[in-house]
Parts: structure tokens; sequence; C-alpha cells
């Protein structure tokens, strides 16, 4: 089955997607990265986007135009990644998170826009869509959904490895029989938000400006005491928490600091609190994926705060770094499509796994694979195309 995965992160940037021929080996899910592609948000949508997300108030109005817009927009993706690699199967959407509503430590709601009829409609085959929803009514996190690509990838590993993705939030998920998943903290949110708001830039190309600063030692020490880095597993967070006014609150005993050293300071935090996770799950060595892998200065202080743990990205693996999270997608696509439940309850909580999101019927009528005896994957491989 060839799926199309999507998804627009925390960054909200760009709309990420991967097509993966996916097949089940023998109980082992063996996958082909066909295409992948980032496509841009046109700088309009992207600024309505950035003006309705948190700590911004948008009214219902917006959020209903917003919800269209960024449909048509994942609409366009998609065909564009179609034109790329061929015909697709199935499209898996994560869309764009707007709000992920967390109260005293429990997931209580989430809302992801990019209404996906106008993909089925452009397309032409099934899309599923609303993924976290039905996680979080069974009493989980609603996240890391990346945590089931996770566990498959790692599978069989006997060095107890961790998967780590840089996104605008960090995530984490341990290895093992019993693995556990959560958001660290962020990785790329407080970067982007201090760039953004200094020089109008989306983010710190190549870690330039942090490379030019240091760690101020009395700014780690206040940022490292937010609340929700001593918070047990399982935990989710997002921009609802780590914001540009977030940074701002926590800049404000911090007067005339230099941009340089801010970031720099940011990035050390990143991988404190990645180093700490690492430490008290006693992982082994780290599988690196997202946007921050492109961050040298962030990576470099990854490896500092982890001398003694190897840090690789997931490309070792067959597995691009870059479209790691479309391609979870994908994968969460397939299990759906065949009626699987594609989360892991220890990673998000749940009081059970799930299958996940919502069927937009294609064009014609709905018809998805049978799935003889049942049986999940117990691993995931990725071949060369």
């Amino acid at each position: 089955m060839r799926v199309l995965g999507m998804i627009s992160g925390t960054s909200h940037d760009a709309m990420d997607t991967a097509v993966v021929d996916l097949r089940d080996q023998d109980g082992v899910l063996e996958g082909r990265v066909l295409h992948t592609g980032a496509v841009p948000y046109e700088t309009g949508l992207r600024t309505r986007i950035v003006r309705a997300l948190p700590p911004h108030e948008a009214g219902v109005a917006e959020v209903c135009r917003l919800d269209t817009l960024i449909g048509q927009a994942f609409a366009d993706a998609a065909a564009a990644a179609v034109a790329s690699a061929g015909p697709v199967d199935l499209v898996c959407t994560h869309g764009q998170t707007f709000f992920h509503w967390v109260e005293g430590r429990r997931a209580r709601g989430t809302l992801q826009l990019g209404q996906p009829a106008w993909i089925a409609e452009r397309l032409g085959v099934p899309v599923v869509a609303d993924l976290r929803s039905r996680d979080i009514a069974a009493g989980g996190q609603g996240a890391p959904l990346v945590s089931h690509l996770d566990t498959l990838l790692m599978a069989g590993m006997s060095d107890r490895p961790g998967a780590l993705n840089l996104g605008g939030i960090a995530n984490l998920t341990t290895s093992g029989p019993d693995p556990v998943a959560f958001d660290t903290g962020p990785a790329n949110a407080l970067l982007d938000a201090a760039v953004e708001e200094a020089t109008g830039q989306r983010f710190d190309k190549d870690g330039r400006l942090a490379a030019g600063g240091r760690v101020v030692p009395d700014l780690l020490t206040d940022l490292m005491d937010e609340p929700y880095y001593g918070f047990a597993a399982p935990k989710s967070t997002g921009k609802e928490l780590f914001n540009g006014e977030y940074l701002r609150r926590m800049l404000s005993h911090h007067a005339g600091l230099e941009l340089n050293d801010l970031l720099a300071t940011l990035a050390a935090l990143t991988a404190a609190t990645i180093a700490d996770e690492v430490h008290r799950h006693k992982l082994g060595r780290l599988l690196v994926s997202g946007g921050g892998v492109r961050n040298p200065v962030l990576m470099a202080a990854l490896g500092r705060a982890l001398p003694a743990v190897p840090v690789t990205t997931t490309d070792s693996l067959g597995l691009p770094s870059d479209a790691k999270e479309a391609i979870a997608f994908a994968v969460i696509g397939w299990h759906t499509a065949h009626g699987l439940p594609a989360t892991i309850p220890s990673c998000t909580g749940a009081t059970a796994a799930r299958v996940l999101g919502t069927i937009v019927p294609g064009w014609g009528p709905l018809s998805l694979p049978e799935r003889a005896g049942g049986a999940a994957p117990r691993a995931v491989r990725f071949l060369a195309e």
C-alpha cells in the first residue's frame, strides 16, 4: 500500500510530505520511501496562522477560514507529492495543531486544522485525519504519536536506544518492553521565537547566530526552573506554554541580553532537558530526527551534555531525519486502514491501544484492505528505493 503522510509541525512553517510503499513481510513492516518534501506555507497564510496561535486568541470565524485555507494548502502539497512519486492508495494527514488543551497535567482535548475533505476531493483517495483525539478520549496525552514508529524502529535493538525528535517541541521515546514517550520541552520553539522577535526571520539558519554567543548561566538556571521539566511521563506540551510571551516573561530579569547569547543559552536549555531524561531512563544511545538536526549548535550542545552517549541521526537506518514525522503518519495511516492500533499505551498514557483517526472517503466506494489474523507488525524496516 502506497501511503502519503503529511504534517505541519509546531514550527508551522511548511507542510512535510512523505510517500511510503508499505508491506507486511512476516510481521515486519517494510517501507520504501518514494518521496519526501516540504512545501512552505504561502507568506500571507503563515502570517494568519501565527496571529491565530497561542498566546493570541482567534475567533471562530477565523478558525473556520483557516481550517479551509490550510486544508486547501495541504491538498496542493498532496498533489505535488503525487506528481513526484505517482499515485497513492491513502493519505494520512496530521494537519496543523492549533491548540493542545492540557489541564492539571492531563490532556483534555486537541485541535488540528486543515480540513481533510479538500485532500480527498483533490486526489480521490481516502484520507485519515484527526489522529490525536481518539487517544485522548482513551485517557492518553494524544502525543507523541511518533512513538509508535519509534518503538517499531527500535524493536530488537539491544543497546537501549532512545528516539529523539527535535521539532518545535522535543519528544523522546525509550526502547525496551515497557517504552515511555513524552515531550521533553522546547527544541526549536523558543529559538525560533527569539529570532523572529529580534530579526523578523523565521529561524537561525545553520545556527549561525547562536554560534557567536555564549551560555548565560543565570538565565539557564532560571529557564531550568520551569515546573514542566519535573513532571513524570507521560506528559505533553506545546506552544501553548513555550511561546514568545513565555520567553519575554523569562527574560524580564535579564535586560540587555545579546541575541547571540540568548540563542546559545536556549540551545543549552534544550540539550540539558533532554540529557536529564536520557540519564533518568538510562539510555545507551540516541537516534535523532527533526529540523533541529540541521542546527549544528543545538547538536553540539547535545553532544556536550551527553559525552558518553552516542548521538546519530535516523538516516543511518534508512529513515530520512527531516521527514520522520511525515513518514510516521504514513505508518499510522497504514495501520488505520488495516484496522490496527497505532498507539502504545505506556507512551501516551491511554488505557489501551486504539485505532486512530477518522476516514474521509475518496471519490468511489470506501474499500479498505482485509487484515488476515489481525496481528500487528512487530517491527519496521526501511529499504533503499
